[in-house]
């Protein structure tokens, strides 16, 4: 079972940086809004990669990650407890601000292609997005350290059996 669930966080976190590198790329040759049928394309793809990647790899790396810490090997090591710390950062930082505006850009740049929106409106967050992946690749790099070099951050105090 554990090395099962090893197996899962480790494609999980594969799959994770993947997405991350990929949407990274697709944010650096997309055109400028102006040139709206090539910007929807590029919008559309970053939602798909960011619906059908990123989400799901975030997921599998954060449950079984916490599959893992159920585990009473890892309950008094303190680089377990800051992997699950800068996970959850990790998947609030997913979901706020990377998967939620990537499917929101997709579909306004869609809606304007078609005449049903306004294409004033696209564009504004390229610069934002792009940071918010840098920062998500430097957490998500600190936890695959901390998984390998696993340090002594703190040390918990081990109860004594009771009773």
């Amino acid at each position: 079972m554990r090395r099962a669930i090893k197996f899962l966080h480790t494609m999980g976190a594969i799959g994770l940086a993947g997405a991350m590198a990929c949407l990274l790329v697709l944010l650096s040759v997309t055109p400028p809004p102006t040139s709206l049928a090539g910007y929807a394309l590029m919008r559309g793809a970053m939602g798909a990669v960011a619906t059908w990647i990123f989400l799901p790899s975030l997921a599998l790396t954060l449950l079984s990650g916490l599959l893992a810490l159920a585990q009473r090997a890892f309950h008094n090591s303190g680089w377990a407890w800051a992997k699950l710390a800068t996970g959850v950062l990790m998947f609030e930082g997913g979901l706020v601000y990377v998967q939620g505006p990537m499917r929101q850009e997709g579909d306004l740049s869609a809606a304007a292609l078609a005449g049903a929106g306004d294409p004033a409106f696209l564009g504004q967050s390229l610069g934002a997005e792009a940071n918010t992946l840098w920062v998500l690749l430097v957490v998500a790099t600190a936890n695959v350290v901390l998984g390998i070099w696993r340090p002594r951050l703190i040390r918990l105090p081990v109860r004594a059996a009771e009773g």
